[in-house]
């Protein structure tokens, strides 16, 4: 497509843009000089009124308010707020899968399939709300009881991600709401019409089950505004999606005022193929992990471990599937590869691809731009066997970069595999159940997510989410993720009417 046929489609794309915020009953915004693109095109969707440090200190001071009477209400009933939320996204499904699109640049399928990911975290938020447990602990001295409760923590920041811009919200609000949190919402600058959708669905749920509409807020902005809810001690808890470097510097902060802190950060993720794996289950596992999303997804597989007997015919599979693989408009049936986010996402994989080769690098295929429009940027996702993993290998690059390492002994691949600062998703592929526990044994990988003979991305919300080492350490989502965002009372009760101390101690 020619660049005046991209000039042409903007302005439908940004008309649909207004119709969907007007489908979710939000009011459009007014122009303002945060604008909002569409990578699809690089053009204009709408400008919006960025919060003002004012107004974002008000929106936190409302949440903070509506704490304390939120605390009180008992947690089943608190979920009813997240069981409507749930009904409104099942009903809105498409549109807000679609405006996911606009804004981010996902195919249809992985559009939908993150709004069905909000709405699988909404279920399982419901059920939690009747399953805070505490544990009750046998008391050393006689007539006494020792048991821990868990209560509400506060109010919940939370700093989002374009590149999965409604999914995280939802795994951090539908549990902070549950628990008894207030939250206040500080979406990516480069996606706030989602937000801005998700946002009046919460109200709107609220509204509908008599609950206090003010326990979510949403601030607008940049980096200084995302700031207030850093360094402003009513913030409780600060869940941060983002890069390593943006991590490096919320964290202490955060910490300085003892608050808490969770990170999710970069990845840098790989997987192993040994001898014994299933070759065509591994190549349709290992095309998605490195394709979808246009290589932009924290999860996105990376780093390809394989052994030496199988790096012929496992390569020429990914690269004949890589090479049908269809870049295009994301919002036309068939394609499977989108955008990536803007320029600088170009600029990065253009500069990491150079200096792959430089280090001795190989293209297999891929790498190049597809030509669509000169403000969007489409690539085709390049697979690079590499001599050794290199510096380049070791950072994380936001694009779709498969790099190619070989191995001959599972320990040395194990070896490689942890080499990396990032410690989030993994994946080995055999059907040797001793490789396989290996690879998931202590010594084996290092990383969060550990899987057999799946890729690395695409995780369920029943797991905890997170990873290790510059990946932050934080865990979303499902298993015992909830107790991030409560605070845990240690309770004594005797019922006695003698006073022993504890260790034997007498004091008279």
């Amino acid at each position: 497509m020619t660049h005046t046929l991209s000039d042409q489609l903007t302005p439908e794309l940004a008309e649909r843009a207004t119709s969907l915020l007007r489908a979710f009953g939000a009011d459009i915004p007014e122009p303002g000089e945060l604008v909002v693109r569409t990578p699809i095109t690089g053009g204009t969707l709408l400008t919006l009124r960025p919060d003002t440090v004012e107004t974002a200190d008000a929106a936190i001071t409302r949440a903070d308010t509506a704490f304390r009477t939120w605390r009180t209400v008992p947690a089943p009933v608190r979920a009813a707020v997240v069981r409507r939320l749930a009904e409104l996204l099942t009903a809105h499904r498409a549109e807000l899968g679609e405006l996911v699109t606009l804004e981010a640049g996902k195919i249809g399928a992985e559009a939908v399939g993150e709004v069905q990911e909000m709405i699988d975290i909404c279920e399982f938020a419901i059920g939690l709300s009747r399953q805070l447990y505490g544990y009750t602990m046998p008391s050393e001295r006689p007539g006494h009881r020792l048991m821990e409760t868990w209560h509400p923590l506060g109010v919940v920041g939370v700093i989002s991600a374009f590149n999965f811009p409604v999914a995280v919200w939802a795994w951090n609000t539908a549990l902070a709401l549950v628990c008894g949190d207030t939250v206040v919402w500080k979406p990516s600058d480069i996606t706030p019409l989602t937000a801005l959708a998700c946002h009046t669905l919460l109200r709107r749920a609220a509204l509908d089950v008599g609950a206090d509409p003010e326990v979510h807020q949403l601030i607008q902005g940049d980096a200084e505004i995302g700031a207030r809810l850093v360094d402003d001690e009513r913030v409780a808890l600060l869940s941060a999606t983002g890069s390593v470097r943006m991590g490096r510097t919320v964290a202490p902060r955060v910490a300085a005022r003892f608050g808490r802190c969770l990170l999710e950060l970069g990845g840098n993720n790989a997987a192993i193929v040994t001898p014994s794996a299933d070759l065509e289950l591994a190549a349709r596992a290992i095309v998605f992990a490195a394709a979808g999303t246009a290589g932009q997804r924290c999860t996105t597989l990376r780093r390809l471990i394989v052994h030496t007997d199988v790096v012929g015919p496992l390569l020429d599979r990914v690269a004949n599937a890589y090479r049908q693989l269809r870049v295009g408009n994301p919002l036309t049936d068939g394609v499977l590869v989108g955008p990536l986010i803007h320029a600088g996402a170009h600029e990065n994989m253009r500069t990491a691809l150079e200096r792959a080769l430089g280090d001795g690098g190989r293209m297999v295929c891929g790498g190049e731009r597809v030509p669509f429009g000169d403000d969007s940027y489409y690539v085709r996702p390049a697979i690079v066997r590499m001599p050794a993993q290199t510096a380049v290998v070791r950072e994380e690059t936001f694009a779709p970069i498969l790099y190619v390492l070989t191995y001959r002994d599972l320990d040395h691949a194990i070896t490689l595999h942890n080499a990396v600062p990032q410690g989030l998703s993994s994946s080995i592929f055999t059907t040797d159940q001793r490789e396989a526990e290996r690879f998931l044994a202590a010594d084996g990988s290092d990383c969060g997510i550990a899987n057999v003979n799946i890729g690395t991305s695409g995780a369920e919300i029943g797991g905890a989410f997170g990873g290790e080492k510059h990946t932050g350490g934080g865990r979303e989502s499902g298993s015992d993720s909830w107790k991030s965002y409560m605070r845990r009372a240690t309770n004594t009760v005797n019922y006695s009417t003698e006073l022993p101390l504890a260790q034997g101690i007498t004091f008279t």
